[in-house]
């Protein structure tokens, strides 16, 4: 490990590991990672990559309002003996 870093483009006080550490402590740094922290991944000391929590997406509501087909009436309508018989089939 190389220790916490604090540059601005970086993050607030994100861990910096080196590379074969982070090939080594994937699944522990990615387990961590989960729980809000971040690490930079460096090469030769040199930041190089940011391993960072993934923001979960929520549907928004109201999102298909305008995507839906306008239905006409006839839509609604009650359906004859043989249209009926075919959704029984």
């Amino acid at each position: 490990m190389i220790g916490p870093t604090n540059s601005t483009n970086l993050g607030p006080m994100a861990e910096t590991v080196n590379m074969h550490e982070a090939k080594t402590q994937l699944s522990r740094l990615v387990a961590q990672v989960e729980q809000g922290e971040e690490f930079v991944i460096a090469r030769s000391g040199r930041p190089c990559a940011r391993l960072v929590p993934i923001e979960p997406t929520v549907p928004r509501l109201g999102t298909m309002k305008d995507r839906w087909p306008t239905l006409s009436d006839a839509f609604f309508e009650p359906l004859d003996g043989d249209d009926l018989d075919a959704w029984d089939a």
